[in-house]
Parts: structure tokens; sequence; C-alpha cells
């Protein structure tokens, strides 16, 4: 929710930076004349430029139970939530392609890492044991449309949006669960560039939500005491929310 929140903040202060402009019909033009552009006034033209990110996140699951009672569950439904987010950490490059004056193509490939605690409980309310710790390290590569409002001075704010393929290189059983690698994502977020005197600066957020079933239902049980896990999901999709600083 707190995401939601700021995402249609930043819409909206988007919108209105633009709409503000053609009510007063002046020019991109006009207004930096008439503000002044004192910080890199020529790198919106590019046409292709580089960068690095560094950012901030935390991993979540939305999970589906099975609500099943059995005998390896003492004859109670067990349910697992993640309760507690965790920070974790992201690395990567930046690659901007300028398709035209409002619109830019961003490649960021990188890497993820965090972890995710899913404590179990059953149908009382009681905990049953101690939270399982997934653990997650993510070759991902985000690849957005950003959609910028007119500059105004040295800010601009935008909207971002696209999908991120994403392969867990942890292993694929993890505390008595089977999991799948790869997932993708579809993504929303927005953002605000700041042009210093010798780069831009950027800050954004964005969420990320699973498309794929990341619970592996088919794998073999090994061992008996992962059946009482595995017996209580039905699926499980990621969400990731990432608050990132752009260097540019």
């Amino acid at each position: 929710m707190r995401f939601v929140a700021v995402f249609i903040s930043m819409l909206v202060l988007a919108t209105s930076a633009s709409g503000q402009v053609f009510k007063n019909r002046e020019s991109e033009k006009d207004i930096n004349e008439r503000r002044g552009l004192d910080n890199l006034p020529m790198f919106d033209r590019k046409r292709l430029h580089f960068g690095f990110l560094i950012g901030f996140n935390t991993y979540d699951y939305h999970i589906v139970h099975t609500g099943e009672r059995t005998v390896e569950n003492g004859q109670k439904a067990r349910y697992a939530e993640v309760l507690k987010l965790n920070p974790g950490l992201n690395l990567g490059i930046v690659t901007d392609l300028r398709l035209n004056r409002f619109l830019n193509l961003r490649a960021l490939p990188g890497i993820g890492f965090g972890q995710r605690d899913l404590t179990f409980i059953d149908e009382d309310g009681n905990v049953m044991d101690e939270p399982l710790k997934m653990k997650s390290t993510f070759v991902e590569i985000p690849v957005l449309l950003k959609y910028s409002a007119f500059r105004l001075h040295n800010v601009k704010p935008y909207i971002a949006g696209g999908v991120t393929p994403r392969y867990d290189l942890a292993k694929d059983k993890q505390n008595h669960l089977a999991m799948n690698s790869f997932d993708m994502y579809l993504d929303a977020g927005a953002g605000m560039d700041f042009y210093l005197p010798y780069f831009r600066l950027t800050f954004e957020i964005r969420g990320s939500f699973g498309t794929r079933n990341v619970y592996n239902k088919t794998a073999v049980v090994e061992e008996l005491e992962d059946l009482p896990y595995r017996q209580a999901f039905e699926s499980m999709k990621s969400r990731i929310v990432c608050f990132t600083f752009y260097f540019e």
C-alpha cells in the first residue's frame, strides 16, 4: 500500500508538471530560458548514455495455501506468511536509449541480494516452527520504458514500466521447500531526475510483481521432514519493492 501511494503521488506530480506547461502555452525552450538550465543542458539530447545503480529492496511472497489437514501437520491446516521484511541490496549498470523527447528505453542488468523469512502458523494462530530463511541471489535484467515530464530547471519527474526476467542463483531446495529458479516480473515505478553539475542523480521507487509460481509442486519429496512444509502451499508468487539511486 505504501508503494502504491508513492507511485500515485509521483504520477500526479509528473502529469501536473506537463499539464501546467501546456496550460500556459509555453514550450520547453521558453521555460528553460526563463528559469535557466544551470546543469548539464545537453544531457537529454544524448542518443545513448550509461551509468550505474545502487538500490535497496525488500522481498515478499503472495502465497496461496492448500488448507490441508494432514497427519504430518497434526490434523491442522498450516499457513505461512512473511511477517518481517528484510532489507536487501541491488547493484547494476544503466544503458539508456533516447527514443524521443519524452520516452527512453532502459536496460538495467545487475544482481540483487535479499531474504524472506517464512513464519508458519496453524489454523488457530499458533506459531508452529522457527521461520524458514529463504535467501535469494538474483541475476536480473530489467527492461523499462521511461516516460518523462518536461524538465523544470534541474528537476524532472517520470514514471516507468516494463518487464524483468530474474534467475535465482540460490539452490533449488531451500529449508524443506523446492523452488523454481526462473521468474518473469511486471514492473511499475516512478522517480525524479536531479541534474547536478557533473552527473544526473535519480531517485526511483519501483515494484516488481512475479507472474510465475516459484514453488515447485512437482518436486519429489526426498525427506519425510519436508512433507509438512510442502503440503501447505498451492502457489507462491514473488513480490519485490526497490528504492534505487541512479548515477548517470
